[in-house]
Formats: structure tokens, sequence, C-alpha cells
């Protein structure tokens, strides 16, 4: 009896690690660069907003100029599986791929930003941060966030409350990424698989909190990619509000155009 439960232990373990996902980094950061945009308020400007709010806050007409030029460069949105995919596997992608990202649960991001998408047959990838559902009238609430999704757009984590990241230690993890998690996931009925950055930041010590949580993959800002981590630090531009179509063009040729810097690989990361 004994040794039957031995083995099936044995068993078990065996398929666990079998089954484990494993990430070749050098082969994720030798593929070109996906360009990933990054946007968050979409309202116009305001006397009290600052030069450096503007990097955050892009006006409708500006936002509306963004997305035709997209569409009429010949782009395509692609969501984060598939990145994964072509990331990890290399499966192939559709030509001039591109990806739409919105942080923060701003409600313009379904009034303003929801229709420009549709209208070009694009799809985009909403991180939620869960405290700011419902909270007043500038916030999305659970019902837009679940219609996001049911069309087909990815909901990921943004956190509770946008605590930095670089902060995180003890009962932090569970109040910044399990709680609003398994909160998005109540409300979409799928699994959350993406995670984005507050504020970008991040450190190399807690990407393997993501990791053994079972995220796919995490969004930053500009950064170099951690080379151990390169699925947990994918790199985004923002979309400033004050670049016209053919600033924010040329920014993603240069941006994402351009190959990977070098970096130390380890060969393998769970």
């Amino acid at each position: 009896m004994l040794k039957s439960l031995i083995a099936l232990v044995v068993l078990c373990s065996f398929g666990s690690v079998s089954s484990a996902q494993t990430v070749n980094n050098a082969a994720v950061l030798g593929r070109k660069q996906v360009p990933i945009l990054c946007y968050h308020q979409i309202r116009n400007w305001r006397k009290s907003d600052k030069q450096v709010d503007k990097d955050y806050i892009i006006p409708p007409e500006t936002f509306k100029a963004h997305m035709k030029m997209l569409a009429d460069s010949g782009y395509h949105t692609i969501l984060p599986d598939e990145l994964y995919d072509y990331l990890t596997n290399g499966a192939p992608l559709p030509t001039k791929p591109i990806m739409l990202t919105f942080d923060d649960s701003d409600g313009d991001q379904f009034e303003v930003a929801r229709p420009e998408l549709i209208k070009y047959g694009f799809k985009g990838v909403y991180f939620i941060v869960t405290i700011d559902l419902g909270k007043n009238k500038h916030y999305m609430d659970r019902t837009q966030v679940k219609q996001l999704s049911d069309e087909g757009n990815v909901i990921g984590c943004h956190t509770q409350d946008h605590t930095n990241f670089k902060k995180y230690k003890g009962n932090d993890w569970a109040t910044q990424v399990d709680k609003p998690t398994k909160k998005l996931e109540a409300i979409t009925g799928k699994p959350i698989k993406y995670f984005a950055f507050p504020f970008g930041e991040w450190n190399s010590q807690g990407l393997p909190e993501l990791d053994k949580r079972g995220f796919k993959a995490a969004f930053q800002l500009t950064d170099r990619r951690d080379p151990n981590y390169p699925m947990m630090t994918i790199r985004r531009l923002l979309g400033c509000g004050y670049w016209s179509a053919k600033t924010l063009d040329y920014n993603i040729k240069h941006d994402f155009g351009r190959p990977a810097p070098k970096e130390t690989v380890s060969a393998k990361v769970k």
C-alpha cells in the first residue's frame, strides 16, 4: 500500500513538471518586438494639466487620429495570447501587428476608445484597477468591463489600487495581485492571465511571484527587459497626448523597428 502511494505521488509530481510551460528566454529576446501602445485618459486638456500630465492624457480627436493612422497604415491588432505564442513558439502573426492597451479603468476608454476600435475592427487589452470600478462617473463599472470582455477584448490585472509593484511584500501579493485577479475573473467569467505594472515600474525580485501565480506575461513601459523574465517585462510605448498621428507613426517605427539591445540571457526559465 505504501509503495503504491509513493508511486502515485511520484507520478503526479512528474505530470505537473512535464506539463509546465518552459520559456526559452534567448528565443524571446531574439524575436523582433511587436509594437504595443499604452493609453490612459482620453479627454481634452484642462488648464490645470501640466506638460508631464499630457503624456497620459490624450484629447479625443488626437486619439481618433492615432487610430485612423494605424488603420490607414495597414496595422492589425493582436491580443496577448497571440503575442505569447509568437514570442515563445514563433507562431505567425498578421502583417504589421500592433497591440493596443489601456490602463487604469478610465470610463472614457469605454465611451471614446471602444467606438473607435469597433470602427476599424480593432481589439484592445484593458488593464483594470479594481478599486476604481464604479467609483464615480470617470471610471468604468463592472458591466462595462464584462461587455468589453464579451466583445472579444482582453481584460488584465492592474492591481487593486495602483500601488507601486516595487513596494510589495508579505500580504501585498494577496491584496494587490490575488484579490483583484479573482474579482476580474468573477466579472468576466474568464481566467486573467496578463498583468500590467502600475507606473510601468517593476523589480526583478517580484517577477517570480507573478510567474508562480500563473500569469503568462506582464507589461511595463520602456525599460530594458529582464533577461531572465522577458515575458514578464514586455515593453510598451505611451500614446502621448501631444503626439500627432505622424509623430506616433515615427515613434512606433523608431522604438520597435530596431533590433532589441543585446542582453545576457539565461537559457530557460519556468
